[in-house]
């Protein structure tokens, strides 16, 4: 896999927000079956930064249903809290 398969999307969230600002953290929305070195060399290749720690964890999918009789689920993901070398930065916009 390369980079851009591994790294899907960076979450803009008000919580993602406060934990760029306040510890340097950026959550990712990474492939299902990325590691965490992967992960790591990733983030580092797209964003031209240094990753200090990477923490992830699966977030499994919720059960919808939309004006209709069938239900549905959403679909699974793995979410990366990307932690940075103190002064690196992703600039969002």
């Amino acid at each position: 896999m390369n980079a851009f398969d591994i790294v899907k999307t960076v979450r803009l969230t008000e919580k993602g927000t406060r934990q760029g600002e306040k510890f340097n953290q950026y959550t990712i929305v990474a492939d299902r079956r990325a590691t965490k070195p992967q992960i790591r060399h990733a983030v580092q290749e797209l964003f031209k930064v240094k990753v200090t720690k990477v923490n992830t964890l699966n977030v499994r999918g919720k059960a919808r249903r939309q004006r209709t009789a069938q239900a549905g689920t959403t679909m699974a993901w793995k979410k990366a809290i990307v932690t940075l070398k103190d002064g690196d930065k992703i600039t969002l916009t």
